[in-house]
Formats: C-alpha cells, sequence, structure tokens
C-alpha cells in the first residue's frame, strides 16, 4: 500500500466561522477525517508546518514546503498540500521550481467552501488529489481540483465561487478524475520513471513585483520602484503593446535593465501569451539585453520564476538562461 503524506497549510478547506469570519482552525487530520474511503487508497500520514489563510502565504512559505517535502522525500510515494484557494497557484508554481524533476507527484488541492459546509467540494477535492497521487503515473507539482488535474505552472484561479475555480491556461489539463478513477489524454504515454532524486531549491529572492499597464501610467514609476525591487513583471496590453507618446517608457525601461535589474515582459491578457515582434509599439523591446519575455507562460509562474532564477544568479547571461529553460511544461518552446 502506498505511503502518502498530507502537508496541511490552512485556507478554506480548514476554515471554520468564529463569528469574525472564517479562518483556518481544522488539522489535516481531522480533514480526511471527514472524507470516506480515503483510508482505503492509500496510507496517510500527516504534518502542519502552518495554519493559515492562504492571502498570507509567502515565499518564505513556499521555502518551508519545499523543506518538509526534501526532509520526508524519500519515505513517501507522494505528497498533498491542503492549500487555500487564492494563492494556490503561486504556490504551485514556486513548487515547481523548488522541486524540479520530482518523479513523485506533488499535489496541492483546497476548496471553495470549508469542509464544514454542508454543500462543500472539499470532500471530492481531497479524495482525487489522494487518488491522484496514488496513480502510479503521477508526478511532479499539479493542482488537483474540480476534478481536473493541471500542471503547477499552468494553474490559475479563475473563479471565485464556482466549484470549477481552477483553469489550465495555454496547455491542456494533464489528467482528470473520474469517480475512482484517473483518466488520461488518448495517446499521451506518460514518462518513465528510473527512481532519481529531484533537484531541490533553497534560495528565492522576493524582491519582485508585477507591475500592470493602466492608461496614462507614469513611466517614473520604475524609478520609485528601484530602492525596493529586483526585478518588474510589466504586464503589457494585448500581445505586447508598451506606449510610446514621446519615448519616455522606453528610456525608463531601458535604464531599468541597465542598472542591472531584470525586467520581464508579458501581457495582461490571460491567453495565448505574449508576441513582441508583432507592432511597432512593441519591437524596439524585442532583443533588448536584459529584457526576458514571458511568452504564453502565466502570472504566478513568472513571479515564482523570476524569484528562483534571481535566488540562483543576478548574472545576467545566466539568468536568461535558467529563465528560457522550460520547467514543469512551464512554456510552449519557440
Amino acid at each position: 500500500m502506498k505511503r502518502i503524506l498530507i502537508i496541511a497549510t490552512g485556507g478554506t478547506i480548514a476554515s471554520t466561522e468564529d463569528g469574525a469570519g472564517l479562518a483556518p482552525t481544522l488539522t489535516g487530520r481531522e480533514l480526511a477525517a471527514r472524507v470516506p474511503l480515503i483510508d482505503t487508497l492509500c496510507e496517510l500520514d500527516f504534518v502542519q508546518p502552518m495554519n493559515i489563510d492562504s492571502t498570507n502565504m509567502r515565499p518564505h512559505d513556499w521555502l518551508r514546503i519545499a523543506g518538509v517535502i526534501e526532509e520526508a522525500y524519500d519515505r513517501y510515494d507522494g505528497f498533498v498540500i491542503l492549500h487555500g484557494t487564492d494563492t494556490m497557484a503561486y504556490t504551485a508554481a514556486a513548487l515547481s521550481y523548488l522541486v524540479q524533476g520530482s518523479e513523485k507527484p506533488i499535489v496541492l488541492t483546497g476548496s471553495q467552501q470549508p469542509m464544514a459546509s454542508p454543500f462543500t467540494d472539499a470532500k471530492l477535492n481531497l479524495y482525487h488529489s489522494v487518488l491522484y497521487a496514488c496513480d502510479p503515473a503521477s508526478r511532479d507539482v499539479s493542482v488537483v481540483f474540480g476534478g481536473k488535474v493541471i500542471c503547477g505552472t499552468r494553474a490559475r484561479k479563475q473563479r471565485t465561487m464556482s466549484f470549477n475555480a481552477f483553469t489550465s491556461m495555454n496547455y491542456p489539463s494533464i489528467a482528470y478524475a473520474r469517480g475512482e478513477r484517473v483518466v488520461r489524454p488518448a495517446g499521451v504515454a506518460p514518462a518513465e520513471k528510473t527512481g532519481a532524486r529531484p533537484r531541490f531549491f533553497d534560495a528565492l529572492d522576493d524582491r519582485v513585483i508585477v507591475l500592470k499597464l493602466t492608461p496614462e501610467l507614469r513611466p517614473s514609476i520604475f524609478g520609485l520602484l528601484a530602492p525596493e525591487y529586483d526585478a518588474v513583471i510589466l504586464e503589457t496590453f494585448g500581445i505586447g503593446g508598451i506606449p510610446d507618446h514621446d519615448g519616455s517608457f522606453q528610456r525608463a525601461i531601458f535604464d531599468w535593465v541597465e542598472s542591472g535589474r531584470a525586467l520581464v515582459v508579458t501581457t495582461q491578457v490571460p491567453e495565448e501569451g505574449l508576441d513582441l515582434g508583432v507592432y511597432e509599439v512593441g519591437r524596439a523591446y524585442a532583443e533588448k539585453p536584459g529584457i526576458l519575455r514571458g511568452d504564453d507562460m502565466t502570472t504566478e509562474a513568472l513571479v515564482a520564476k523570476t524569484m528562483w532564477a534571481l535566488g540562483q544568479t543576478h548574472d545576467p547571461a545566466e539568468l536568461s538562461r535558467l529563465f528560457y529553460e522550460p520547467v514543469n511544461n512551464d512554456r510552449t518552446p519557440r
């Protein structure tokens, strides 16, 4: 019988009402005890590194979770992380970079309604997550939610209340949970497992900010950000449009990267990605050294990957190499 470690971190799934709003109080063991038949799937163990609302999840918490997985990796066949939905996509992406090439599944799940709610989605999500973690073909970091299995670097919370809260962005779902079965797309053969250990990383640079372009945003914002941040992820208009009224935006962006800071260009449009070469208002940035292209990656993955890459190096050439190397299907190779 397989051994799965449940890593409980809080979130809606663990929340109860205390008169001041929902707050996480239940442990992982208490949550699993409320899910019928889950104990027939495998042997479960539990650890609780934190019990927080996921709004309060921070990069140092991602490192704590990765550390728990590293310490327990050889003793378990898979891991299920119970997590709040609001920042789950960030944590799933971060773990994809902190634990690379895992042949054991690392599954994140949660719920839109607390486990104690009479209309909760928590029971099925937790059951399906353990089911998927027990499947011999499962591997790497993923989100299991609403019957879908999504790569950890491609998940995005798309809905605030519906049970199908998560969408796989610019990449197909890798599997589906149907009752007591895991169903995978036809013709997609799972990679052969060799028993190799993953690569674990323990450094992040959290001085990364997302800046969304809006009409009349002042380019002087880059000067204001410089003392506090090492990288800006710039969400442009459309397929890669950056304003060019008088050249001030280009000067501000070029000054930013020439100062040794990183700039990642992406789009604020959720689907289909970035192409700086299409319009004149984007082409000037396409080949500028120090400007990294987000292509079809999610903003959540870009935040996590930039933090991870800067945690390893600030050398521009090495940073570019790390950034463009695909990890857990995070980007469609050019």
